[in-house]
């Protein structure tokens, strides 16, 4: 059993919601649904809300190829009903998931290499200050450890839009003038500006504007994960609050940081996404679960390693 408590975040804020997600693997099987999944389901996304004291949980969990979603609290503020399997949310970091599942894909069928360097699908991103960014491979971005900081330097955009002075102007001004962090893969450090230039070297080697569908989410039926809300969806959204309990407006997630986060989806959408990574021996995209799931860098022999264990409790 993993168990994995995911609080719902934007980029540099943290919110008053919480998702938890509880994955049980096992082999697919057909019949109605399992009622000891939902007993199990139902009371750990209880005792989750008490214990965390948050406004809103959903649980999911996956067993058997049997789905069960439980809501607690109040999805829209007092005297709103809980959230529930199509309540929207924005999964945050969560996304960067997904880039690593686009790289897979697209190693799997040849449009790139995982040792391929980062210049090679966007050479404005180098060679860097001291020619160091020329040897950053897309490995080394999916994996953290691409010698980036966290965050590419900016200036702050208006509230309506805080993302809009990230652009690939800033990423690429900071290589020119800046240093890399450490040698590429021989430390890890949380990045997200590492996961945006991968998404950026994956959409310049495709030549396709909207990769995430055509792989992914039209493949699975995610029909409510993207990166912009319809009207329909915005009524299912479950909004974040700020540290003082304020409700944070929708902001648009922008062309540039689609890939460490910004994405929607709901639980339903997820746990059909999680089916499919589940599905260890399934035939359809045998080839990209595995590259994907073998993504990993071994600890062992790395000189630093920062960022990568403050996110939740495992269970394992």
């Amino acid at each position: 059993m993993i168990h994995d408590t995911v609080v719902n975040t934007t980029r540099h804020r943290a919110l008053g919601l919480a998702v938890a997600a509880l994955f049980v693997i096992g082999a697919p099987s057909i019949g109605q649904a399992d009622p000891l999944l939902d007993e199990i389901v139902e009371f750990t996304g209880e005792i989750f809300y008490i214990d965390t004291k948050v406004p809103a949980v959903v649980i999911g969990a996956v067993r058997d190829g049997e789905t069960a979603v439980f809501g607690f609290g109040e999805r829209d503020g007092p005297g709103s009903a809980p959230p529930d399997g199509d309540t929207v949310m924005r999964i945050g970091s969560i996304t960067k998931a997904f880039t690593g599942q686009m790289l897979a894909h697209l190693a799997a069928d040849g449009t790139v290499e995982m040792a391929q360097p980062l210049t090679k699908w966007v050479p404005q991103m180098g060679p860097g200050r001291n020619g160091d960014a020329a040897r950053i491979r897309l490995i080394d971005l999916a994996t953290h450890a691409g010698g980036l900081p966290r965050e590419v330097p900016h200036e702050p955009g208006p509230d309506d839009d805080p993302f809009a002075t990230i652009t690939p102007e800033a990423y690429a001004n900071w290589i020119k003038n800046e240093p890399l962090l450490f040698a590429p893969g021989s430390s890890v450090l949380y990045s997200n500006f590492g996961f945006d230039l991968l998404a950026m070297a994956l959409a310049a080697a495709a030549k396709k504007p909207d990769l995430l569908k055509e792989h992914v989410t039209g493949p699975l039926g995610m029909k409510d994960t993207g990166f912009e809300l319809s009207a329909e969806q915005e009524k299912r959204f479950m909004r974040g609050q700020a540290p003082d309990g304020t409700p944070m407006p929708i902001v648009p997630t922008g062309p540039v940081i689609v890939g460490s986060g910004g994405l929607y989806s709901t639980p339903n959408d997820l746990l059909r996404w999680m089916k499919w990574h589940l599905d260890r021996f399934g035939e359809d995209g045998a080839e990209t679960r595995t590259l994907d799931h073998a993504l990993y860098v071994m600890r062992d022999g790395l000189k630093t390693v920062s960022g990568m264990d403050e996110s939740a409790t495992w269970t394992l």
